[in-house]
């Protein structure tokens, strides 16, 4: 049995969801971003309890079918553009429906019905937050992040940048860490 745990963005979360399952005493396959495989159904009480102990620390169960999806589409969002540097050269529209099992156009539809932005924008949002964490790192030059993320040019990069930042990456990097905006946010 799977649910869907919404707000799930780093490996953190994973930890932190295991440990309310574990102190719950709740037998579970597997947790990755935005979802928990359990050995076995989940009664009533035990859910109740769970999603008690997830809202307390930001996390909620989804029951809505669509929501649960949109979650998930989020979920490979994240892992596809902050967590495996191999997965950004692939093409997202191919990474997704090869993904999650749908084509395309249906989650591109999808995801724009239920949370009024584009996956486009929401990529875009994703892949600027990552241009921050890196910039703020400073171990990589700007050329090095355009290229890692998929970038055409340092010039695309820094135009995309200045437009939902409002900054230029330079600009940005002098006043650093308080322009960062938590994943689940996004």
């Amino acid at each position: 049995m799977k649910v869907y745990v919404k707000n799930m963005v780093c490996h953190r979360c994973v930890l932190a969801v295991q440990t309310i399952l574990d102190n719950l005493n709740l037998n579970y396959k597997s947790v990755t971003l935005g979802e928990i495989e359990f050995q076995d159904s989940l009664g009533s009480d035990n859910k109740e309890k769970l999603s008690q102990e997830l809202q307390a620390i930001g996390f909620e169960l989804i029951d809505d079918k669509k929501n649960q999806l949109i979650e998930r589409i989020k979920s490979a969002i994240i892992t596809h553009i902050h967590h495996d540097k191999e997965l950004i050269k692939i093409n997202l529209s191919d990474f997704l429906a090869s993904e999650l099992g749908y084509e395309y156009n249906y989650l591109s539809n999808l995801f724009s019905e239920v949370e009024g932005t584009t996956i486009e924008k929401y990529v875009i949002l994703q892949k600027i937050e990552k241009v921050k964490e890196l910039i703020v790192y400073d171990e990589l030059s700007l050329k090095e992040i355009a290229s890692l993320l998929g970038y055409s040019s340092v010039a695309y990069l820094s135009n995309q940048f200045k437009k939902v930042t409002g900054l230029t990456p330079s600009h940005f990097k002098i006043i650093g860490q308080q322009k960062r905006v938590p994943l689940d946010h996004l």
